[in-house]
């Protein structure tokens, strides 16, 4: 595979879409629980300060998608913060260690000085094991701070990493 990681364009609107339903519908990962449509989905792609998106360019399928934004306001807007997704059946194949990499070295030509997670679900191995892999620091344990799908808490890991 030779994957590219390209800016959102309204040609991936479907793709993206797909890909970012599959992780909310999981309900592991993201803290959304109302799935992206068409309509409200252009919107929040294009309302980043960045959305990419992967595409193997011989096949010139979509694989994944990131968005990049402020974490906060103001005195904290050099703080950006970021969400990963990756096509479910595209999964254990480096997409995410793409999608990371190309998001740290954006997100710090944006003028970012550190990109942080708010809530890396601690059962979210894959994720965490990349973010340790990268260099990330882990900010501590916050008990119970994410509705599972199921209807139970899991902890949550705050990370951030200097750009």
């Amino acid at each position: 595979m030779d994957i590219r990681i390209k800016p959102y364009e309204i040609k991936y609107l479907g793709s993206a879409v797909m890909i970012w339903n599959q992780v909310v519908e999981e309900g592991v990962a993201f803290p959304q629980t109302e799935p992206l449509t068409r309509e409200n989905g252009h919107l929040f792609f294009e309302e980043q300060s960045f959305t990419g998106i992967a595409r193997d360019e011989g096949t010139g399928q979509v694989l994944g998608l990131y968005i990049l934004h402020p974490n906060n306001v103001g005195r904290c807007g050099h703080i950006c913060n970021a969400s990963y997704a990756v096509r479910s059946d595209m999964r254990g194949q480096h997409i995410g260690e793409i999608l990371v990499k190309h998001c740290m070295r954006k997100g710090r030509e944006l003028g970012f000085r550190i990109l942080q997670f708010n809530a890396v679900v601690s059962s979210n191995t894959y994720a965490l094991r990349l973010y340790k892999k990268l260099g990330f620091v882990q900010l501590g344990t916050i008990p119970g701070g994410f509705l599972m799908k199921d209807g139970h808490y899991e902890d949550i890991i705050p990370h951030y990493h200097r750009l």
